[in-house]
């Protein structure tokens, strides 16, 4: 067995955000779902950039935001995910890298332009995303070095790489690649809406190629198409070795085999934005589980992360993550 490099290993979208504040009646102005994640074209894209208010330029992408929070918290993260030779795409490149990530994924030199995701915070900090793939599309089997992937102890695929044909290739290649060298895979749900469009392929995902899953409540209760939280939370059982189920306010509950964990929310003196949420979530978990930490301590390191995340603008740390995990858990 390949000796591990890499606690954690992303392989996504690479995305630079477009964060701008907004009010309810700017997205029934331009008919946003909100609180979803809608995929867009060039134009759609420069229609609500020009309608948007004034923004700030943050790097994002959900599997990078986790892999950021990995390294933030002293982990050793890698990324994979496709940019172009763009303004856009040297500082996701740069942003990634100074948080202390590898990333080696050369620059498409053609093409479409680095992704952006067009972010609306309403005052309630709910965040409605239109996201422009671009370059992201042209990710594909070729991008996945299956050598890395051998030395990452787990690698995290978010749900949003299974919308591109070329990019669900990469997916399908990664997870095999982790499971011939015995090596854990994750996912994240990434989004209710996601799982809508991809219900009965996660379905089959989550039994037979996923160790660890990753869901807010909206998802998971719509991938098993119940009503109720605690159905679901039944239904995942037995699907995979780790559910970590979110339920925002009301913490989490980490399901695995017989053991079920309740998690309450870590406090938050305000709720600025929640984008990212469910990145910096993962990141805390994966890095406790890596670190060999059991379950519970697993959770409560996420929703330490993840607390952190929501209190300002933007997904990606703006603290010293190891300094406040050590605050925190002592």
């Amino acid at each position: 067995m390949a000796e591990i490099t890499y606690d954690v290993l992303g392989i996504g979208n690479a995305i630079v955000d477009v964060l701008a504040p907004a009010e309810d009646a700017f997205l029934e102005a331009h008919d946003m779902v909100k609180g979803s994640m809608t995929l867009i074209d060039a134009a759609r894209a420069e229609e609500l950039y020009t309608a948007m208010g004034s923004g700030a330029e943050r790097s994002g992408g959900s599997a990078a935001n986790t892999v950021a929070g990995v390294a933030a918290l002293g982990g050793r993260a890698c990324f994979v995910g496709k940019v172009r030779d763009d303004q856009l795409g040297q500082i996701f490149a740069h942003d990634i890298r100074a948080i202390g990530v590898d990333f080696h994924s050369a620059p498409a030199t053609g093409g479409a332009p680095t992704a952006r995701c067009l972010i609306s915070v309403t005052p309630d900090a709910k965040r409605t995303m239109h996201t422009f793939l671009g370059a992201c599309v042209e990710l594909g089997p070729e991008d996945v070095d299956e050598d890395l992937v051998a030395a990452s102890a787990v690698t995290y695929l978010e749900g949003y790489l299974w919308d591109p044909d070329s990019a669900k290739e990469a997916f399908i290649k990664a997870m095999g690649a982790a499971r011939a060298a015995g090596r854990k895979v994750a996912l994240s749900l990434s989004d209710s809406f996601c799982v809508d469009r991809h219900r009965d392929e996660f379905l089959d995902l989550v039994e037979h190629h996923v160790d660890i899953l990753f869901a807010n409540e909206q998802e998971i209760t719509s991938l098993y198409e119940v009503e109720n939280f605690d159905d679901a939370m039944q239904a995942v059982r037995g699907h995979c070795e780790i559910a970590a189920l979110t339920r925002s306010e009301k913490g989490a509950v980490i399901v695995a085999g017989d053991e079920v964990h309740v998690i309450d929310a870590e406090p938050v003196d305000q709720v600025v934005d929640t984008t990212g949420a469910g990145d910096l979530y993962a990141s805390g978990f994966l890095t406790g589980l890596t670190m060999g930490l059991g379950l519970p301590e697993c959770g409560r390191m996420a929703g330490i992360a993840a607390a952190e995340i929501i209190s300002h603008m933007g997904a990606r740390p703006e603290v010293d993550m190891q300094a406040l995990m050590k605050e925190k858990l002592g």
